[in-house]
């Protein structure tokens, strides 16, 4: 009898009655996983980051072990005696390995032909920057966070989920699981957040603009501008050197047209599978005790600033620059500053139809868009450079 005892005693049911938060982390667990797969929101990414979050909430189960990463550094002889299976996993994730593989994949398929046909449209992808420092400096000044866990808050504002990721570990580990599952849920958003702010801030008449066609890229200018970025960046802000170096070795494995085998895997094979084990390892870091506090609440809601900042300061820019151009920009386009490639600059031509059915403003977002790509990796490597 007592060994029964003992054994139900050691089953998760008895854990959870324990802790009411466990279930509380399963049953958010399970919003994610309908919003991933009944909404489709971003459900290559948020679908194995609720699995992830689902299996290190399950009581007893050991899968992962925060307190081996909780010093800000690896506790080697844990891991090599007790540890779980996403113990293993996260490795990638706290070591920069996993969002650098992801952008090796991201470059392999991202064509920068806008952003060379239309070098204006780098201004633009700066300018969405902005609102990873305005979103900084109001969670510093406003809300007690201190600089790294600001800067980590910040970079949901660049719209990319690996960079967001990169970052954090770097800077704020504790807050890994709430910021990536705020930067991967509004990136899912952006169809919603961007097209009240985009009208609010423009009038018809500049949402009728159109825009030339822009011109042809040759390959020759193609295989030297993600060499020439690397180096130009990598001088600038050297800790932007991982996420630049590994974008642009995608990007040129695309284009010199002697490698086509490795652009493929990076494009599939490798992004697919470092994806499954990022999204593993991101979801197991939300625990009861990180997510479950006023905290995160305040991260979700700077995640929403930092997309609105974002969006408004690439369209205030487009209009700023149109006082000085005799070929005027659509403003619509400066929303796709932003990197979530290619779903903002879709937004900008849904948006741009709406205003003047036929107004073609796809391939003219696509420039900062793929722009706004390089410039979180910038912005990136400054928070990384100031607090890290």
């Amino acid at each position: 009898m007592e060994k029964i005892v003992e054994f139900l005693k050691q089953t998760g049911f008895y854990l959870v009655a324990s802790d009411w938060r466990t279930l509380v982390m399963i049953l958010i667990s399970c919003v994610l996983l309908y919003l991933a797969i009944g909404k489709k929101f971003e459900p290559l990414l948020l679908l194995p980051i609720a699995v992830g979050m689902l299996l290190t909430n399950l009581p007893g189960a050991g899968i992962y072990h925060a307190e081996i990463f909780s010093s800000g550094k690896v506790d080697w002889n844990t891991l090599s005696h007790g540890a779980g299976l996403l113990d293993y996993l996260y490795l990638g994730v706290k070591l920069g390995i996993y969002p650098c593989l992801i952008f090796v994949g991201i470059g392999a398929m991202t064509d920068f032909g806008p952003v060379l046909a239309n070098p204006k449209s780098l201004l633009l992808g700066a300018a969405a920057q902005l609102g990873i420092f305005i979103t900084y400096t109001v969670a510093v000044l406003l809300l007690g966070f201190n600089p790294q866990e600001s800067g980590s808050i910040g970079i949901i504002g660049g719209a990319d989920g690996p960079t967001a990721i990169f970052v954090t570990t770097k800077l704020a580990p504790h807050l890994l699981g709430p910021i990536a599952i705020a930067a991967y849920s509004y990136m899912a958003l952006v169809p919603v957040i961007q097209p009240p702010i985009m009208r609010a801030l423009t009038t018809p008449k500049e949402r009728q603009i159109q825009m030339k066609a822009l011109r042809q890229v040759s390959r020759l200018e193609k295989v030297f501008f993600p060499i020439v970025v690397t180096i130009f960046v990598a001088l600038l802000v050297p800790s932007a050197t991982p996420l630049i170096g590994s974008l642009m070795l995608g990007n040129l494995m695309r284009e010199c047209g002697v490698t086509e085998r490795l652009s493929k895997t990076a494009q599939n094979e490798l992004i697919n599978i470092v994806t499954i084990f990022l999204g593993l390892s991101v979801g197991a870091t939300a625990t009861a005790n990180v997510f479950l506090t006023w905290q995160t609440i305040s991260i979700l809601v700077l995640g929403v600033a930092a997309f609105s900042g974002g969006t408004a300061g690439g369209v205030l820019l487009a209009k700023f620059m149109n006082l000085f151009l005799k070929e005027k920009i659509n403003p619509l386009i400066g929303s796709a500053g932003v990197s979530a490639v290619p779903m903002a600059a879709r937004v900008s031509q849904v948006e741009g139809q709406k205003a003047l059915p036929g107004n073609y403003l796809l391939m003219h977002a696509m420039g900062p868009n793929v722009a706004g790509v390089i410039g979180s990796a910038i912005a990136a490597g400054v928070l990384i450079a100031l607090f890290g």
